[in-house]
């Protein structure tokens, strides 16, 4: 099947930009194997703040006398909060994907795509082939090389979004941006939390003075931090998952029900096939581009996370308008 463009990836960058190019007449198809909408919708910045939410509603009303005011025992409904956080999910996915619907000229297939060569795309069982090929695939969670890591049930961003009930004790895995705030939303939800983090501090791309005014939040609601500690092992006992954690020059194990592996995140470029189009890549795996986010293949570029540049929804979007604009005549 002949397209002027494919867009691979129906992300946050990757939907307006198939249908902009729609709507210039392009005949367009837009390649998503799972979710319309990425990860922002789907598992990353909706559902994570919707949860935010209700758990500082948690804290606050459990603060409440301190204000005067008396709200008896305070509970949460942890079914009630996750459906809440689905339902939003739906909504905005939903969303999206009455936007593709309503563009003339553009055909989404739900399917993963990866390069037969630079100018054909192999999308399930179609073979597709186009002048322009953008890429909107995103990043996915990194999986640390820990010995038993593999043999126990742990919870990344989605699996842990398909919780029914609320952990007793939440390990987690990782300080950074969404370690820390699952790591505050289930202590205020009513779990035990432990943080274990390789980094000297928390929020490692933060200031110190910052990262140590967030480790102090953390501590004063409850929440042990293990920073600078190296995890060697983890392991399932009698129903828990146990972490050997090294600090310095002490060895300590940590004990949970749940397991959250929060440890960075890497360019979702695995299905792509991405040398056989002669795609380059750096050496952590992200899409090189120029400035105008051309791939070294002249009619390939590469918008969003997977280039590498900024893994957020405002850049993501930002990418998109970058191209627009230059396909318009900017420069």
């Amino acid at each position: 099947m002949q397209y002027d463009a494919v867009v691979i990836g129906a992300g946050q960058g990757g939907i307006p930009l198939a249908v902009a190019l729609a709507e210039k007449g392009w005949k367009v198809a837009l390649a998503e194997g799972k979710w319309v909408g990425g990860s922002c919708v789907n598992y990353g910045c909706s559902p994570s703040k919707t949860l935010i939410a209700s758990a500082r509603v948690a804290h606050l009303a459990r603060r409440a006398a301190d204000y005067g005011v008396n709200t008896g025992t305070v509970t949460v409904d942890f079914a009630k909060v996750m459906q809440r956080a689905h339902d939003i999910i739906h909504q905005f996915r939903s969303s999206n994907e009455k936007s593709i619907a309503r563009a003339e000229n553009l055909t989404l297939y739900r399917d993963y795509a990866s390069f037969e060569s630079a100018q054909r795309l192999c999308v399930g069982d179609d073979l597709l082939e186009a002048e322009k090929i953008y890429i909107n695939t995103g990043q996915t969670g990194m999986v640390p090389p820990i010995p038993g890591l593999d043999k126990v049930p742990y919870l990344d961003t989605i699996r842990i979004l398909e919780l029914k009930d609320l952990p007793e004790h939440l390990l987690i895995l990782g300080g950074g941006y969404v370690g820390v705030e699952y790591a505050q939303m289930f202590r205020r939800f009513g779990s035990q939390v432990t943080v274990v983090a390789r980094s000297p501090q928390l929020l490692a791309r933060e200031d110190p003075d910052i990262a140590q005014g967030v480790l102090d939040i953390l501590e004063n609601e409850g929440i042990r931090v293990l920073l600078e500690a190296e995890a060697e092992q983890v392991t399932q006992r009698a129903g828990k998952t146990e972490l050997r954690v090294k600090c310095g020059d002490e060895v300590t194990v940590v004990s949970g029900t749940h397991l959250l592996v929060a440890a960075g995140r890497k360019p979702n470029t695995e299905r792509l096939q991405l040398a056989r189009a002669g795609i380059e890549t750096s050496d952590d795996g992200a899409i090189v581009v120029d400035d105008h986010l051309r791939t070294n293949v002249p009619h390939i570029w590469a918008l969003g996370d997977v280039n590498g540049k900024g893994a957020f929804t405002h850049t993501s979007y930002n990418d998109y308008e970058i191209l627009l604009d230059n396909l318009n005549g900017g420069s």
